[in-house]
């Protein structure tokens, strides 16, 4: 039988399940708003809590940020954490393995596609100036990077990896109110299997709130959240390339 293992947040010692929330109420900064804002940090479990700072965010709303104690914990044996099967391998290794197992330089499509104008996540994965100390797709000699930019539509995102022969599409998502990702990324989905695309590309989503569960259960190969490198991209397409292409998909 496997131990539990417990833990709780930490604040100024281990365990005190010290925690600092923010977030907004509908309401006119003021002591009523403040008290509001205290009730409602209580009834999430913080006690004491104690609101340390109030902001007018507009007519209307305000904004709080609180501190308290939880006495919530997490046993971490009970969690099972979806993440994307991973063999990583570096730069000059990546283009080793795409030249001895697939003998051409491969296809990558990206954009942020939809409204989404915010490009600093795919601009770090594309880009040949690259990220955290690492080249950018653009500068691996075995890959053909094509960074489209941002706002882009997924009928054009298809169309454009239709004529550039995509091996694989990478799809960045940062604007994510009311889940307006969601419906995007299906959508995209849905528009490759029209085609009759959806078999024959890797297919990539990424940003804050893309979790590789849920890129699964929207129908992509895989989904890869913030702090992840260009790297780490390149050895999962490479590597899914060289899989399919030993047994292709019917």
């Amino acid at each position: 039988m496997t131990e539990e293992k417990w833990v709780k947040a930490y604040g100024d010692a281990l365990d005190d399940g010290a925690v600092q929330v923010s977030f907004t109420l509908p309401l006119e900064a003021g002591p009523q708003a403040k008290a509001a804002a205290a009730r409602l940090a209580k009834s999430m479990g913080l006690d004491p809590a104690e609101v340390v700072h109030m902001a007018a965010q507009g007519k209307g709303f305000s904004f709080f940020v609180v501190y308290g104690r939880s006495s919530h914990q997490v046993d971490l044996n009970s969690l099972v954490v979806a993440e994307p099967e991973l063999e990583e391998m570096d730069f000059y290794e990546i283009n080793d393995y795409i030249r001895d197992k697939i003998g051409r330089k491969l296809n990558v499509v990206a954009a942020c596609t939809g409204t989404d104008a915010h490009t600093v996540g795919i601009d770090a994965i594309m880009n040949m100036k690259g990220y955290r100390g690492e080249y950018g797709l653009e500068r691996y000699p075995w890959l053909n990077a094509y960074n489209l930019g941002s706002q882009v539509d997924n009928t054009i995102l298809v169309a454009q990896a239709l004529r550039l022969r995509a091996d694989a599409i990478l799809v960045s998502q940062v604007v994510t109110q009311r889940e307006v990702h969601i419906p995007n990324l299906t959508r995209l989905v849905e528009l490759l299997e029209a085609e009759g695309l959806r078999s024959s590309v890797v297919l990539v989503a990424g940003g804050p709130r893309i979790s590789h569960q849920l890129a699964v259960e929207l129908g992509y190969d895989a989904g890869f959240g913030v702090g992840t490198t260009p790297r780490q991209v390149a050895s999962f397409i490479a590597k899914e390339v060289a899989a399919r292409r030993a047994s292709p998909r019917v």
